[in-house]
């Protein structure tokens, strides 16, 4: 701490505010009154100075103190209806009008308009229709100058699209619409909207319908919104220009390479990008800004400027780049730390880079705490406290490698090395391949494309053509960076999937491998393996005797040949650490000898993941996007369209650590079905799919046979009789369809009408019985009812998914009175337009006594199977019906 006292200081400050938002409440002042306790004892051993003791521990109170204060007055100061009774804020929806100034970029994608609006005052109507200037009865106007709401416009036409284009951050602007709550996370581990903008310190989001509603109010041009306005049209300007630099595909690269523009590169190649560990080349960080800082400095010396004003210039650069990049917390990270630096450097003073980077993190997170949380803040500082930490460590060990790439292996690696258990705990995957890959093309965009890109952007500002010039040899780098990319995502075997860990593993994480690189054997960083064992052939014998040893050779405790084993043992059991941690970390969310059955809420549509006590996963569908869009209408699809699959059903397996699916359970070729089953099959190794014997006429289903077949994913055709034992607690019996409708010398027909078709299967798993039904109508249930078994009623079943998310098509008295279902789970969106599910299906499952849980009301649905019973847990508490 004598050395690097802002860095105790900062981590003090940070685990303060850090464990008061993981734990909140009565424990954490348990926490904190315990250690209170413990903190006095170092110093009262004397281990350490009391003065340290006590500086570090008001840092750690005063970060819990000023977390307390911020999150205390993150709240929505929006005052309740005069109309509505009692004295609570306003509902959940609720009509109004706004006035307030554009804060943020607009995005417009599609038939969407996004932006952030800093309100001015507001007010309620009391019709839909009723516009802000219009004569409708509305309550009073209610100044409001401290909050912030996420605005929607739902754009009618393409010429309101195009009309969005033109908004700009600081018009002031008065609408009317609908105040919405923000929606919490549906599924285990899912993705909380609401706590993401309360982040941002937004607690509601207006919904306006269609843009010519909007009138725009005379502007302030005294406020900052305006100025950052004009820098949003100047970063417009330039991204237009890198497009004439780099046409094409390339453009949306290099307009994220150089000014931050990441939206704007291919979806593919961002995925690529994504898959290899590459994003950080677009995130604008602290490589872009040297790399920036440094062309100045070169070209400031060329004109034989004075240091003291090359250095004052390059100061006033750093902010006007931070600004101009998009104000990222990356971006402002390695801002601060440049001007930090340059000060230091013009003051001739010593410079240290941990206290730099500490002043750094501390002044970002007293101007917003909320930094904390964000995932390129802490990566970036993370990465960059690593590589001050790591380098030095890891470089002797490279010695055998050329020196002028040793330094680049050296940061290469130990990026690698602080950023897995960081990557792993928020996008659950990392590639093998990715360090390669950094190896490959880092340089490569460091080195080239950055630097000359930047430099020809420049030089196009003074003649296009000279820029276009020097623009080329960057485009062919550009190719071949992208065919280098595209090769590696392309090798299959190399993507693993990992559970979210605990901060405990990642702190275990971190220790370790710091640990086991600083206590690695001295001679192997002198001279490399091969030092060790002509070290020990060169030391003299040791004694055998306490009384027997030489003067000038210590006893066996103390003997050079003894500590490196010493040593050598030591690291061994790192090592055995830092393995352990990695098979623990890799494990799925299960445990084995227990059966989970999980159904995922997908909106309006079928998903279910059963893990048997074997530890076998089966995906019975995967959800998909309906969308009944006429091709008229193609300029209303998003950029990268919501999908079901790959936003919802793909993330929570990897987030579940899943590996691989033993089987995918295709009921029937409906897209709400099988539509999120393509991004499952796209990044999931899947050993089966079993289907319904036939196939729908539809795109999706064309589009998966295809991709199954290119994969070499075996297809089987289900039907009543057939039986799997994935386990031998565990076994599925397929009810339907019936032999007869499956053809295996006639091929595979096409078949309209798929609901009928559907793949009904009993689960039998540690004597517990679950029915999954599909689609299937009434005509498929007197079907199934003809089995004997469950014709008589003598079978029970503990769980019945219910066929069509609560159609009136399906369950019906008969079916229910057969199977007699202790309780019943009903798959189906929130606020659906179909009637589902179907009032007189819930009053004969009310009234047959099965326990009815809704995915619509209560999200997830997951059920632990233990010892022969039924533990059931929902993600939202159901509202009373």
């Amino acid at each position: 701490m004598e050395r690097r006292p802002l860095a105790a200081i900062a981590c003090c400050w940070i685990a303060g505010s850090g464990l008061l938002y993981c734990f909140g409440g009565y424990t954490f002042l348990l926490l904190w009154g315990g250690l209170t306790l413990i903190v006095p004892l170092p110093a009262a051993l004397g281990r350490v100075p009391w003065k340290r003791v006590v500086l570090m521990w008001v840092a750690f109170s005063l970060g819990a103190a000023y977390w307390i204060y911020n999150d205390a007055g993150n709240v929505s100061h929006i005052e309740k209806r005069p109309t509505q009774p009692g004295n609570d804020l306003l509902a959940e929806e609720a009509v109004g009008s706004v006035e307030g100034t554009i804060v943020s970029a607009v995005k417009v994608d599609g038939d969407r308009a996004d932006f952030i609006l800093r309100l001015s005052r507001y007010s309620w109507s009391d019709k839909p229709d009723s516009s802000p200037n219009a004569g409708q009865k509305r309550s009073p106007w209610v100044n409001s100058p401290r909050e912030k709401v996420a605005v929607q416009v739902r754009l009618s036409s393409k010429e309101e699209a195009k009309e969005a284009s033109a908004w700009k951050r600081g018009q002031r602007i008065a609408m009317h619409g609908t105040f919405e709550r923000p929606g919490n996370a549906r599924n285990y581990g899912g993705f909380d909207y609401c706590n993401y903008l309360h982040n941002q310190r937004i607690h509601w989001l207006f919904k306006v319908k269609g843009a010519s509603g909007i009138n725009f109010l005379p502007p302030d041009n005294f406020d900052i919104p305006v100025w950052l306005g004009k820098v949003d049209g100047l970063r417009e300007a330039l991204g237009r220009r890198v497009q004439e630099l780099f046409p094409g595909w390339q453009a949306g690269y290099m307009q994220g390479l150089i000014i931050g523009l990441e939206d704007e590169l291919e979806p593919e190649k961002y995925a690529q990008f994504t898959n290899l560990g590459l994003t950080h080349i677009l995130a604008i960080s602290g490589s872009h800004v040297a790399i920036n800082v440094g062309l100045i400095f070169g070209l400031l010396r060329l004109c034989r400027v004075s240091r003291e004003t090359s250095l004052l210039i390059v100061m006033a650069f750093v902010p006007a780049y931070v600004l101009l990049t998009g104000f990222s917390p990356s971006v402002i990270r390695s801002g601060v730390m440049t001007l930090l630096g340059l000060y230091l450097l013009r003051k001739r003073l010593i410079k240290d880079g941990m206290n730099v980077l500490s002043a750094a993190a501390l002044l970002m997170l007293v101007w917003e705490p909320y930094f904390l949380l964000n995932v390129s803040f802490q990566l970036s500082f993370a990465v960059t406290a690593g590589l001050m930490l790591y380098v030095p460590l890891l470089t002797p060990h490279l010695h055998w490698l050329p020196e002028r790439i040793r330094g680049a292996v050296a940061i290469t690696v130990a990026a690698q090395l602080v950023s897995f258990p960081l990557t792993i705990f928020y996008f659950n995957q990392f590639s093998l391949l990715s360090l390669a890959a950094n190896l490959l093309i880092v340089p490569l965009v460091s080195l080239v494309a950055l630097p000359l890109g930047t430099f020809a952007l420049l030089l196009s500002g003074v003649w296009l053509r000279l820029g276009q010039w020097l623009a080329y040899p960057v485009r062919c780098v550009n190719a071949l960076t992208f065919v280098a990319a595209e090769w590696l995502d392309a090798r299959s075997g190399f993507m693993t999937f990992w559970k979210s860990p605990s901060l405990l593993w990642i702190a275990f994480f971190y220790t370790v491998t710091y640990w086991l690189l600083k206590r690695s054997l001295p001679d192997i960083r002198r001279g490399g393996p091969f030092a060790v064992a002509s070290y020990l052939q060169d030391t003299a014998p040791l004694p055998t005797k306490p009384e027997a040893a030489h003067p000038a050779v210590p006893f066996l405790s103390n003997h050079p040949r003894d500590r490196v084993w010493k040593r050598a043992a030591f690291n061994g059991c790192l090592a055995l650490c830092l393995l352990a941690l990695l098979i623990l970390g890799y494990q799925p969310d299960f445990k084995r000898g227990i059966g989970y059955i999980q159904f995922i809420d997908v909106g309006q549509g079928d998903c279910a993941l059963i893990t048997t006590p074997g530890g076998l996963h089966l995906l019975v569908d995967g959800g998909g996007t309906v969308s009944f869009r006429r091709p008229k209408e193609a300029w209303r699809d998003r950029r990268v369209p919501f999908e079901v699959g790959a936003k919802t059903v793909v993330p929570l397996l990897k987030k579940r650590g899943i590996h691989r699916l033993d089987a995918i359970i295709l009921t029937h070729g409906d897209q709400d079905h099988i539509g999120g089953l393509q991004a499952v099959v796209d990044q999931f190794p899947v050993e089966a799919l079993i289907t319904n014997g036939s196939l729908a006429e539809s795109a999706t289903m064309n589009k998966l046979m295809k991709t199954a077949l290119s994969k070499e994913i075996p297809i089987y055709a289900a039907y009543r009789g057939m039986r799997l034992t994935p386990d031998a607690r565990t076994t599925l019996e397929f009810l339907s369809p019936s032999p007869e409708r499956v053809s295996p010398g006639a091929g595979i027909p096409y078949v309209k009408d798929q609901n009928r078709r559907s793949v009904v299967f009993r689960l039998k798993m540690d004597g517990r019985t679950f029915m999954f039904t599909g689609d299937m109508d009434e005509a498929a249930e007197r079907e199934v009812l003809e089995i004997k078994e469950l014709a008589t009623g003598k079978e029970t079943t503990d769980v019945l998914k219910v066929a069509h998310h609560g159609s009136k098509t399906s369950t019906s008295a008969e079916w229910l009175q057969a199977i007699r279902p202790g309780a019943s789970v009903i798959s189906v969106g929130a606020a659906n337009t179909y009637g589902h599910p179907n009032g007189d299906v819930l009053k004969r499952l009310t009234e047959g006594g099965s326990a009815v849980y809704r995915t619509d009301r209560m999200g997830e649905v997951q059920m632990v199977i233990n010892k022969g019973e039924i533990f059931v847990r929902t993600k939202i508490v159901a509202p009373a019906p």
